[in-house]
């Protein structure tokens, strides 16, 4: 597959890579950002997947977390994907809103028209990626994955759904469950249909009970967040993991809000988590 590379920049020690390809599950061209340590020119690494939020790009993480210093540290690659399908043949919400349609692709397959002919970031982030992503750089094939709100959720998911494909996931402010709040349930009655059975195969909170794998959740959240009531509501992951038996770390960060200053002042620990996983 053929990879058309866009900036490359020395960061600590290790480079910050940004590329764009032709992606066959999205039909359109796709970008990604990958960091690789310095480690990765003798030896294969493995690698962290993370996925931002709503209005993010790929370049977001990348820029605002400050997570290369952790990863050059523990020698790991960390991969960034986009949000979301994009380009102008790809479509939009007709009202361009911030949580629906381009920006706001929610990590999973899309089954209505228009958006089923682009929107596939579930397929897309957990085969075709990863296989481009192995084939073109050095790292190996252990991976763990994060992110954030709207990426969190699809970290938290995409782990439950695929058992044995990752070594470790954690989730800044993640939407445990959208079936349940106002912005899954707008991404998922555009994207899947007004069958709310099929809504389930997207949700945390409605997986748990049935995951094949009990792999450990680290969650931060923070109290300040202006998401935390209506969106977010850790809680409801929180009793699901109980009722089920599923080990669930949930930290309260107490005066944090939603922002990458709240990413950037964990990212430390979450990298530190997902290497000892990763090389355990």
């Amino acid at each position: 597959m053929s990879l058309t590379q866009i900036s490359q920049s020395k960061c600590f020690d290790g480079w910050q890579f940004r590329f764009s390809h032709r992606s066959i599950t999205c039909n359109c061209t796709m970008n990604f950002s990958i960091y690789l340590p310095l480690s990765a020119k003798n030896t294969p690494v493995p690698v962290l997947y993370w996925l931002s939020g709503l209005t993010c790009t790929d370049e977001n993480f990348v820029q605002k977390a400050g997570a290369q210093r952790f990863a050059a540290q523990h020698g790991i690659a960390i991969v960034c994907p986009d949000t979301s399908p994009r380009g102008d043949d790809v479509p939009i919400d007709e009202d361009e809103a911030f949580d629906f349609g381009r920006g706001a692709g929610f990590y999973l397959d899309a089954t209505q028209s228009p958006f089923a002919m682009n929107y596939h970031m579930s397929d897309y982030v957990t085969s075709e990626l990863p296989i481009l992503i192995e084939d073109a750089f050095p790292v190996n094939e252990a991976r763990a994955i994060s992110g954030h709100s709207m990426g969190g959720h699809g970290a938290l998911t995409i782990a439950l759904k695929n058992p044995g494909c990752y070594k470790s996931v954690s989730a800044f402010a993640p939407i445990v469950a959208p079936t349940q709040v106002p912005w899954g349930q707008k991404a998922f009655r555009g994207y899947l249909g007004p069958d709310q059975n099929s809504w389930q195969d997207y949700d945390a909170c409605a997986l748990i009970p049935g995951a094949e794998e009990r792999l450990p959740l680290l969650i931060d959240q923070g109290t300040a967040d202006d998401f935390l009531e209506e969106q977010l509501k850790p809680h409801l992951l929180e009793e699901a993991c109980t009722a089920a038996d599923h080990p669930l770390t949930l930290r309260m960060r107490d005066g944090f809000d939603h922002s990458y200053f709240f990413i950037a002042s964990f990212i430390g620990e979450h990298i530190e988590h997902h290497a000892k996983a990763l090389k355990g």
